[in-house]
């Protein structure tokens, strides 16, 4: 059974960083590409960046291209995600996904996830 466990959310100020991890077990992830997704208050939960097996291809939403870095480690079980230049929009509970490459290629859907970790807290504060 797959298992997703993150660390590192936390409370910031407009401006700050934070760096989320996570790290994944009991499972095969060669072909999947792992990453994350957001929940804000009274919102759906939404696509927020992925990276191949490989981490040769990285995919961002439009609103942290250039503030977020998605990466993985050499053993392709953990996943980072790099939050630079914060803003209070960015708020939300932050989950961790695995999800076939080809899937993650062409949506960015939370359906095409196979795996959710818990998810962690980041308030940023204006």
């Amino acid at each position: 059974q797959v298992q997703l466990v993150e660390s590192g959310g936390g409370l910031t100020q407009a401006g700050g960083s934070l760096r989320l991890s996570c790290a994944a077990s009991g499972g095969t992830f060669k072909t999947y590409a792992m990453g994350w997704f957001r929940r804000a208050p009274g919102k759906e939960r939404d696509f927020v960046a992925a990276i191949s097996w490989s981490g040769d291809s990285t995919y961002y939403e439009d609103s942290v291209k250039g503030r977020f870095t998605i990466s993985r480690d050499n053993a392709k079980t953990t996943v980072y995600l790099q939050m630079n230049s914060l803003k209070p929009e960015d708020t939300a509970v932050y989950y961790c996904a695995v999800a076939p490459e080809w899937k993650v290629a062409i949506s960015r859907n939370p359906e095409i996830v196979d795996a959710w970790g818990q998810g962690t807290q980041v308030t940023v504060s204006s």
